[in-house]
């Protein structure tokens, strides 16, 4: 019996290591994402915050999340990943306006670079929350009505949701009287095609990671209503 129990508890341990595992990814991702998104890159003539490089990645293991562990599951980590953007924008702008050393010299490209940081976060902040609701929140809607099945038809129509939401929320708020309205638009329309298109490429990817965890985490950990149970 004790066995049994040691065994349990050592399964659950290494679930709960996964899951964490999966958050620490998710807010890095938002993280480096938000930091270098302050330069404007243009790929294949699209013109696009240089974020959209590592930031789609956050939605990709949004969807393992909702997929495996649940929407509760999912919506923790929205909400941790949140509060981490949250801390960074706060230690952006204290560092910014604290007074420089004698020996730094370097404030000014500190100002040029991460002064803008707080308005790309606070823009960043809104539709990453939005945003990743609205991905979670369809892609869990349509595991039910599918019955858990057609993965790449809820992955990919919850990341247009989703990304859709983010882009249009962001792209107004950072880029705002600071572009012109023309460009302003064909950054929306331009980060909404290129996520998108980037999450239906790494489709495949995500199959293999979403069946990986579920075998690792034993899908007979499922309550009846579809939510995993870690704890």
């Amino acid at each position: 019996m004790k066995s049994q129990e040691k065994i349990k508890q050592k399964f659950d341990s290494n679930n709960s290591d996964l899951y964490l595992f999966f958050i620490v990814l998710f807010i890095s991702s938002i993280i480096s994402a938000n930091t270098i998104a302050v330069k404007i890159i243009s790929i294949f003539g699209f013109i696009l915050p240089a974020g959209v490089i590592v930031f789609p990645i956050s939605y990709i293991i949004g969807d393992v999340l909702t997929e495996v562990y649940g929407f509760r599951k999912a919506k923790k980590a929205i909400w941790l990943g949140f509060l981490a953007n949250l801390l960074y924008v706060l230690s952006i702008s204290i560092a910014k306006i604290l007074p420089s050393a004698h020996i730094w010299l370097d404030q000014t490209i500190f100002v040029k670079i991460l002064g803008q940081t707080p308005r790309l976060l606070g823009a960043s902040l809104l539709g990453y929350l939005f945003g990743s609701f609205s991905n979670s929140l369809v892609l869990s809607k349509m595991k039910k009505i599918s019955k858990g099945k057609m993965l790449w038809v809820r992955t990919i129509s919850s990341t247009i949701v989703g990304e859709g939401v983010d882009s249009l929320i962001f792209i107004t708020i950072a880029f705002f009287a600071k572009v012109p309205n023309t460009v302003i638009y064909s950054m929306i329309l331009n980060q909404w095609f290129f996520k998108t298109a980037y999450e239906t490429v790494a489709t495949p990817i995500t199959y293999l990671i979403v069946s990986y965890v579920k075998k690792v985490e034993k899908t007979n950990k499922f309550d009846n209503n579809g939510e995993y149970r870690l704890f």
